[in-house]
């Protein structure tokens, strides 16, 4: 069964635009490398809610769970830390469509 890698934060405003250059360049393709496919990104623009949300997709918990336990995802998470504040994240069965 597919599921889901819920990803929230906000970004720190003092480091934007390297946030945008490190997610873009680094974090995308490196999710991609542990076998996580980028399946929807959400932006916040009014109200109390995390300013930003991604969603991964991994074929089965198995995969998730080997690919969140991997030095790659230590390494992409820990650079992600200088850029955001505010994160979480939990693994959800998948299913379309918007999930929080």
């Amino acid at each position: 069964m597919p599921v889901k890698l819920l990803m929230t934060w906000d970004i720190a405003p003092e480091h934007e635009s390297e946030y945008f250059e490190f997610v873009i360049g680094e974090f995308i393709p490196g999710i991609q490398r542990i076998g996580l496919d980028p399946a929807e990104a959400w932006a916040t623009v009014y109200g109390e809610y995390p300013q930003i949300q991604i969603a991964m997709l991994a074929a089965d918990l198995p995969l998730a769970q080997r690919a969140l336990n991997s030095p790659e995802w230590n390494r992409l998470r820990e650079q992600l830390f200088r850029f955001v504040k505010n994160y979480s994240q939990k693994v959800v069965p998948a299913k379309p469509g918007f999930q929080f």
